[in-house]
């Protein structure tokens, strides 16, 4: 929602220019520019499922994304500086690093990563669901493994590539849902237009210039589709008193901390010069802002904790059920016994 208001880096300041003093068509963040350029992308997706045909439906997040940026093109919206100054080719190593260790960095990083596995967990189970896959059993454990093992191994060869570690793109599922195309093929074809953009700079350029409110239009859709998706999931199980104490624990302080992320910022003051102490207090603080691991981490312990409890009494449909259980049954002593 920063984005579809003018931009995530202004949204804490609402007085300031989005999404910079210099651009072409500088407004304040949450302008009624903005807000009706994000609507047109949102409403354009919405159309697309209502009167579109089949192949419209579709493609009705890229329909929607065109859309909003022939506007903000036509009403000058985009900067184009950015794409005159980059280059035509770029590679992945235009210049070379001395690599190092800097102590003090490896608990954050590994905290880092823990956050990174709890993120792909979640979504390659999204994925799967979306994908109409089970989301239990061996062969879902499989793909788990394999994600996390696959995002693992990007990660490594990002930080070779001197850079921060590589995130699963949740949103991902939102445009398998909205497409209803789940091949492999298509992946890996998505995949190789990536790296050419990556190697052409100029596409790169052009991407990263479409102004955040289409943007935030567009990818609101796509994160609600995320969590529909993880609610279908969650109202797969049983909800047992100890699962639902289990979520509201759990969830109680992962959506507090996603709506309040700097509760954990004043909770460590230490400004010494004990650089490990440092990190790891850095390491405690990526984890404790979070809510994604924070709710992952509390779920996992409070599942290993708390016991199985019996069935629970199923709920009666109607009072007739409750005088049929109440009735008393003969036994074979010939005594009488009640089943209420």
């Amino acid at each position: 929602m920063e984005d579809w208001g003018g931009g995530s880096g202004c949204g804490p300041s609402p007085r300031s220019m989005c999404p910079s003093a210099d651009a072409p068509h500088a407004l304040l963040w949450g302008s009624p520019e903005f807000i009706g350029l994000g609507f047109l992308v949102f409403v354009t997706i919405i159309l697309c499922e209502r009167f579109g045909p089949p192949i419209l439906k579709s493609c009705a997040v890229i329909v929607g994304l065109l859309v909003g940026s022939i506007v903000a093109a036509a009403c000058n919206y985009f900067e184009s500086s950015g794409i005159a100054e980059a280059p035509v080719i770029s590679f992945a190593w235009v210049h070379t690093f001395p690599l190092s260790v800097y102590p003090p960095l490896i608990l954050p990083l590994l905290a880092l990563y823990v956050v990174i596995m709890m993120e792909s967990i979640g979504d390659i189970t999204a994925t799967c669901d979306v994908s109409r896959l089970q989301v239990e059993g061996e062969m879902f454990d499989s793909r788990i493994q394999g994600g996390v093992l696959g995002n693992g191994i990007t990660c490594v060869l990002a930080g070779l590539m001197t850079i921060s570690p590589m995130s699963v793109f949740a949103q991902n599922n939102g445009v398998i849902a909205l497409t209803k195309c789940a091949n492999r093929t298509a992946g890996f074809c998505c995949c190789f237009f990536l790296v050419v953009m990556g190697l052409f700079a100029k596409f790169a350029a052009a991407l990263v210039s479409i102004p955040s409110p289409v943007l935030g239009g567009m990818t609101t859709f796509l994160f609600s589709s995320v969590a529909i998706s993880g609610i279908r999931i969650i109202s797969q199980i049983d909800f047992t008193r100890r699962n639902r104490f289990i979520l509201t624990a759990s969830f109680a302080l992962g959506m507090g901390i996603t709506l309040v992320p700097s509760w954990w910022s004043y909770f460590f003051t230490y400004s010494g010069n004990n650089h490990a102490l440092e990190g790891l207090l850095n390491a405690v603080d990526l984890v404790m802002t979070n809510g994604f691991a924070v709710t992952a981490i509390l779920g996992v312990i409070l599942n290993l904790m708390l016991p199985d409890e019996p069935d629970e009494v199923p709920v009666l449909e109607s009072e007739d059920e409750v005088v049929e259980q109440a009735e008393p049954t003969v036994t074979t002593s010939g005594k009488l016994e009640s089943t209420a």
